[in-house]
């Protein structure tokens, strides 16, 4: 790795940058009109209204969520932008493996997304709810809301990628199976405390899902 290598990964890492940042705000625009049906379905898992604190709130809730959606499915325009910043310094040029490893990306933080949605997100907003009463109702503030399952989707969608990761520093001989494997236990206590940060809710469940 020399220094024009490094300058050239720069240069086309800002030029994806920009060409990214254009295609999530088209994107977005397409998106809007939608944004009230994508509230409706992050909203499935609660039974309490969402409520706006504010009268720009509401407004600034779907322009987040606009957002994020717009991030969500220009995900393979950015993986494959950075993949091709930073794949000469990974010396796999054959074009067989650059495809694998780029749909393995892909899937890899849709399936972390998917499942988050369908699996742990709907445990976790249960059970951060179950602490209502009938002196204490939830209040549920629509913009908190949206951050809190983004954040959490997101999350999961990128801890997805590990696999790969940990695959790709295989590979630069960074790591080894001998590595990994007398480092076990500390990575189960490393993966533990880190999905118990990551995790919103300290319901043991989701905890190990994470982990």
């Amino acid at each position: 790795m020399n220094q024009e290598e490094i300058f050239q990964a720069i240069k086309n890492l800002r030029k994806g940058l920009l060409q990214t940042i254009l295609v999530i705000i088209i994107s977005g625009v397409f998106l809007y009109p939608f944004s009230k049906t994508l509230l409706d379905y992050l909203h499935r898992p609660v039974k309490e209204n969402l409520v706006a604190y504010g009268i720009p709130e509401a407004f600034l809730a779907l322009l987040k969520l606009t957002l994020f959606g717009s991030l969500f499915i220009s995900i393979p325009l950015i993986f494959y932008r950075i993949w091709k910043s930073f794949s000469p310094f990974l010396k796999i040029n054959e074009f067989k493996s650059e495809f694998f490893v780029l749909l393995s990306s892909i899937s890899l933080f849709y399936l972390g997304a998917f499942f988050c949605y369908f699996v742990t997100l709907p445990f976790g907003i249960r059970f951060l709810l179950s602490y209502q009463s009938p002196q204490l109702k939830p209040m549920i503030s629509v913009g908190k809301f949206v951050s809190f399952c983004v954040g959490f989707i997101f999350a999961f969608g990128l801890i997805f990628e590990l696999p790969l990761i940990l695959a790709l520093l295989g590979h630069l001989k960074l790591i080894s199976t001998r590595l990994l494997t007398h480092n076990r236990r500390y990575a189960i206590l490393f993966i533990a405390i880190l999905s118990a940060v990551l995790t919103p809710t300290p319901y043991v469940f989701n905890i190990a899902l994470m982990g």
